[in-house]
C-alpha cells in the first residue's frame, strides 16, 4: 500500500520514498505527498527525483486498480510521456523524492475548501463536482433559481471571517447515525478502517460553518483561500443548478 501523507498534513510539499513496483500505468511508491484523482479534485502533478539529480515528470496521481477494475490502496505516479530511457533506469526498492507542484496543488487546496463554503451557502445535497487548478464546479439538486452576485458576496464574507479548518475522524457508526452530513449524492465516504475522515470549517455550535466527511485537501484557514468569484450558473436539467467558481480579477 502507499501511505498518504498528504491526509495529515497537505502542507508537505516533497518526501522521500521507496519505489514499490514500476508497471505500463506509472510508478507505486510506499509513501507520498501527491493526492490521487478522487472525490471530484484532480491528481496531483509534480516530479520524482532520482539520486544522481534527474528528474522524472508526473503528469498525473491515480488510484492503482485490481484486477476486478475496483480501487486498491496503492497509489500511482502517472509520467508524463517521452521519458522511457529514465523509467527504464528504475528499479523496486530505490529511493527518489516525490515533489509537488506545489502552486498547482495550493490553488486546488484553495477551490475544494472554497467548495465547502459553497455547500454552506446553498445547503442541499450536491450530486456531482468537479476541483481543477483553474476553476471548480458543484451540481446541486435543486429547482429553484440561485443568485450569482450573492453568492459571490457570502463567499467574500466567510473567506474574509478567516474561519479555521480543522481535520478529524468519526467512526463509521457515528456517520451512519448522522446520515445528513453526506452531502453528495454520488460519492460516498471510504469505510472499512472504522472511521472516516472529517473536514469541519468554523468551531462548534453556532459558530460551524461546514462539517462533512471529505477525503481532500484544504487550506487551514478560509482567508487562505483568497478571492474566488461564482462565474457561472447553469441550469443542467429540472433537477440540477451548476454552480462554477473562479478566481476574481
Amino acid at each position: 500500500m502507499t501511505d498518504d501523507l498528504f491526509r495529515a498534513d497537505a502542507y508537505l510539499r516533497a518526501c522521500e520514498a521507496r519505489i514499490l513496483r514500476i508497471d505500463d500505468t506509472g510508478v507505486v511508491l510506499d509513501r507520498t505527498v501527491f493526492y490521487p484523482l478522487g472525490g471530484g479534485q484532480a491528481g496531483d502533478t509534480g516530479v520524482l527525483a532520482l539520486a544522481d539529480g534527474r528528474e522524472i515528470a508526473i503528469a498525473d496521481t491515480r488510484k492503482a486498480k485490481n484486477e476486478e477494475g475496483q480501487p486498491t490502496a496503492e497509489f500511482v505516479h502517472v509520467p508524463a510521456p517521452g521519458q522511457a530511457e529514465l523509467l527504464a533506469a528504475l528499479n523496486p526498492g530505490d529511493t527518489v523524492t516525490a515533489r509537488l507542484d506545489w502552486e498547482r496543488r495550493h490553488r486546488l487546496m484553495r477551490f475544494h475548501t472554497a467548495s465547502h463554503l459553497l455547500c454552506h451557502l446553498v445547503p442541499v445535497p450536491v450530486n456531482g463536482c468537479s476541483i481543477t487548478p483553474d476553476y471548480a464546479r458543484i451540481d446541486f439538486h435543486m429547482t429553484d433559481p440561485l443568485d450569482k452576485e450573492a453568492l459571490t458576496a457570502g463567499l467574500a464574507r466567510l473567506v474574509e471571517a478567516a474561519h479555521p479548518l480543522t481535520v478529524g475522524v468519526i467512526t463509521d457508526e457515528e456517520l451512519d447515525a448522522n446520515p445528513a452530513l453526506v452531502k453528495s449524492m454520488s460519492v460516498q465516504p471510504p469505510r472499512g478502517t472504522g472511521t472516516v475522515r472529517t473536514i469541519r470549517i468554523g468551531g462548534d455550535g453556532d459558530a460551524q460553518i461546514d462539517f462533512q466527511p471529505c477525503g481532500g485537501t484544504h487550506v487551514a484557514n478560509t482567508a487562505e483561500i483568497g478571492a474566488v468569484m461564482v462565474t457561472k450558473i447553469e441550469k443542467k436539467s429540472a433537477n440540477s443548478r451548476r454552480v462554477v467558481l473562479g478566481w476574481a480579477a
